[in-house]
């Protein structure tokens, strides 16, 4: 397995070098893990951390573990749930434009947020990517969805795909081109994927699906392997090159997203697109690395938007 050196979580690291610290919500920070993370982020420049949780819990992980929180703003909460709404309530006033989550359960994080009067809904499909630091590969790879939606209908898929492109655009990728993976690329009822994958395309030809190619079904090897495409003789402008890899379902994301990490050398920076801000989920086993290119990828994700109202209002 060769090494990863880092590269492309280097530069969108150092994309964010010149935009000032980014307002982030920090549900939950009761673990040295935690804690560790939103002082790395804040040290790098990335962003500008509000901790909210039980305060003296915070502050005894951070006194035991001889970490200086000095500075970081504290908005104090009862328990993990009541930390999740109050961070939601936070980017709701517009005190925050990033929400994080600490050391409470996805599911607890989530909960808060797609409450419908309180929570942080749009009228997008809340959905996960991946963007994943692969050795060998020139560009990140986008991975979506392997963490939120466990079997998404086709509708759901528009939403994912269209999220996961929006996405790319924000990290500066303007030849965005998105493989619908299944298990192979010919269409047949017997696998359902396939027949998604081609009404997407078709979507996409509607302009139903903006932003990038489309094509689909394809098998992993003909997505992002040209000589695999080449003898398949599949003729696509997407075979081969694609930057973003659609999953037929959640089990299927997860197992390619984990193989690349395990079996590969590959590091993976996750968000949640779909809501009125984007979201870090951070693991406990996520590098130091991978944790700040996941605030990166958030920052950048909270700059396209800014910019996005911006032109609007203009």
């Amino acid at each position: 397995m060769e090494a990863n050196n880092h590269v492309k979580y280097r530069q969108l690291i150092a994309r964010c070098a010149d935009l000032p610290p980014t307002p982030v919500a920090i549900a939950h920070p009761c673990d040295v893990s935690s804690l560790t993370a939103a002082l790395d982020a804040a040290r790098e420049g990335l962003i500008q951390p509000i901790l909210v949780g039980p305060q003296e819990r915070i502050r005894e992980v951070a006194a035991a573990n001889n970490l200086d929180i000095s500075s970081f703003e504290i908005v104090d909460a009862e328990h993990s749930h009541d930390s999740a709404a109050k961070a939601v309530a936070l980017i709701r006033a517009g005190r925050a434009e990033i929400l994080m989550k600490g050391s409470l359960h996805t599911d607890e994080l989530m909960g808060a947020v797609v409450r419908r009067e309180i929570g942080l809904r749009t009228s997008r499909r809340v959905s996960h990517c991946f963007v994943m630091d692969v050795p060998n590969h020139d560009t990140p790879l986008i991975i979506t969805d392997a963490a939120v939606n466990i079997a998404p209908t086709l509708e759901d898929k528009v939403d994912i795909c269209q999220n996961a492109i929006d996405l790319a655009h924000a990290l500066g990728n303007h030849d965005v081109r998105v493989a619908i993976l299944s298990a192979m690329e010919t269409l047949t009822s017997k696998v359902p994927s396939t027949i998604e994958a081609a009404a997407l395309c078709k979507m996409a030809d509607r302009g139903q699906i903006t932003g990038a190619l489309l094509d689909g079904p394809l098998a992993l090897d003909n997505a992002i392997n040209m000589e695999a495409a080449q003898i398949k003789k599949i003729n696509s402008p997407v075979a081969g090159r694609a930057n973003v890899l659609l999953v037929p379902d959640l089990e299927a994301g997860n197992m390619l997203a984990k193989s690349l990490t395990f079996l590969a050398g590959a590091d993976a920076a996750g968000i949640v697109l779909g809501a009125r801000v984007p979201i870090i989920l951070t693991s406990r086993a996520d590098s130091v690395l991978a944790r700040l290119a996941s605030c990166a990828v958030a920052v950048l994700v909270a700059k396209y938007r800014r910019d996005a109202e911006a032109a609007k209002a203009g």
